[in-house]
């Protein structure tokens, strides 16, 4: 099963708040995504202020997780937590509604 864009972003949200500042080649190799996809999920990540660039030794770029990232990721974490409970309340339901005459 192939992950959706926010769980890429999660993903790299949760590797940069783990491991702090790094090198994209880093991030791109623990959530094996390609380097390509990994730039715009960066741009992204980067225009919505939840992961900042820093440059560091002569303009190496490395990538670290603001604190706006850091509580996003972790009410993203709240959420998935709850959301098997509500899928599982949804199929109760829809079962109930099939078998009703």
């Amino acid at each position: 099963m192939s992950r959706s864009q926010l769980e890429m972003y999660m993903d790299i949200l949760g590797v940069l708040d783990q491991n702090g500042p790094l090198k994209l080649t880093l991030v791109m190799h623990q959530i094996n995504v390609d380097c390509c996809m990994l730039r715009e999920c960066f741009d992204f990540l980067t225009k919505q202020g939840l992961v900042e660039v820093k440059i560091i030794k002569k303009e190496r770029k490395v990538y670290t997780i603001s604190q706006l990232g850091v509580t996003v990721l972790k009410q993203f974490r709240e959420l998935k937590e709850v959301t098997p409970i509500v899928e599982v309340i949804a199929n109760e339901a829809k079962n109930q509604e099939t078998y009703q005459f």
